[in-house]
């Protein structure tokens, strides 16, 4: 941390003024604990921003354990050895402000510690510059960096919440337009059906009533009964065309919410442009290899991963194997396996251990003709 190199220029000045060298020491293992406890403290808080707040660790907890123990007591340390309240209290504000709070709480606390601080530097000021000759020089300055880091911590961290919040909008915007299309295309379908369906009832029932004193008016109902059929099949396929499915990052993260919803410890890597992956081949292949991690997985972990890969788009599964567990054996792979061959793609199985891998492969640009040959189609995935 730039802070930490900062203020050692301060340790410096007081150990040769001082005549003390123990200090640089005790600096130092100050200044490791603090470091070491930011870099904890910043990966908890990466990790925390992925989980809804039920599923972090409770508030209480998170300020009793032992990264910020460890960095309190580096504030304290740092405190010692420069001889300053002041640079104690910004490394103590800012191990707090690594620590996830709740809405609005960081900023309130952040606001309270920089006054804190400001109350502290004019408390310290002229005792320091008595203490140590020629303090007054470099003072001030350290003072504005220190005074300065919590607010700027608070900040950062707030734009990081910011940009995680931004992503949870569009994904959310995103599977809810995936749903208005799907509501849209379910009253399209019951329209479409529900029509046809009451013409041919109709035309069936007046061909039943003809039948014995008019046979060949029953038999001209009876046609346009079988051309209403036609016609419901002409219509249906058509909304079916117009219908766009949905993306496959949208695909992914339903499955995903799924195994989560089944206890399971979900991994999800997604590539920025998967939007560009062939839904139509893959979207069906998400949703059979998620039934069969529900129905034959052992239950614990999932990994989900799309991405390009050399003119491929490559689509893996992988989870744990239950007990006596049937995964690829008869499981759907073989329909998998025929879709993607259909557009030159491949399917692969692994089994490593307690692990069983699914990857499908399929080209990234065009349909491959059926004459292009493929890599054999089976266990034994490269890895």
């Amino acid at each position: 941390m730039s802070a930490l190199a900062v203020w050692a220029l301060w340790v410096f000045m007081v150990t040769r003024r001082l005549d003390q060298p123990l200090l640089t020491v005790g600096y130092a293992a100050g200044a490791v604990a603090v470091l070491v406890t930011t870099i904890i403290l910043l990966a908890r808080y990466r990790r925390d921003g992925d989980v809804s707040d039920a599923d972090r660790v409770p508030r209480l907890r998170r300020f009793t354990s032992w990264p910020v123990v460890l960095g309190i007591f580096g504030a304290v340390v740092i405190g010692v050895t420069t001889t300053s309240f002041l640079f104690a209290g910004s490394v103590l504000a800012t191990v707090l402000c690594l620590v996830r709070w709740g809405p609005g709480v960081r900023w309130r606390g952040v606001v309270l510690a920089e006054i804190a601080l400001v109350v502290l530097w004019f408390a310290e000021r002229s005792r320091l510059a008595a203490t140590v000759p020629g303090a007054e020089s470099m003072g001030f300055a350290l003072a504005t960096f220190g005074i300065a880091l919590p607010g700027t911590i608070a900040l950062s961290l707030w734009s990081w919440d910011v940009v995680l919040e931004l992503n949870r909008a569009r994904a959310t915007e995103s599977r809810l337009a995936a749903t208005q299309e799907r509501l849209r295309l379910a009253g399209e379908l019951h329209d479409l059906q529900g029509h046809h369906l009451q013409v041919i009832a109709l035309q069936l029932e007046l061909a039943e009533r003809m039948l014995a004193r008019d046979p060949d008016a029953a038999a001209e109902q009876i046609r346009l009964a079988r051309a209403s059929v036609d016609a419901a099949r002409t219509g249906t396929r058509e909304l079916a065309g117009r219908f766009r499915g949905v993306p496959l990052p949208d695909e992914l993260a339903n499955a995903a919410d799924l195994l989560r919803a089944a206890g399971l410890t979900v991994r999800l890597d997604v590539s920025a442009d998967a939007v560009l992956a062939p839904a139509d081949i893959l979207g069906p292949v998400i949703r059979e290899c998620t039934t069969n991690v529900l129905k034959h997985g052992g239950g614990a972990w999932a990994e989900l991963r799309l991405g390009r890969d050399d003119g491929y788009w490559r689509l893996s599964f992988a989870n744990d194997r239950g007990p006596g567990s049937a995964l690829g054996e008869g499981s759907g792979l073989e329909s998998i396996a025929h879709r993607v061959g259909v557009v030159g793609g491949d399917l692969r199985t692994g089994r490593h251990d307690d692990r069983f891998d699914v990857v499908v492969t399929v080209p990234a640009v065009s349909i491959l003709p059926a004459s292009t040959p493929r890599p054999a189609t089976g266990e034994g995935m490269p890895r």
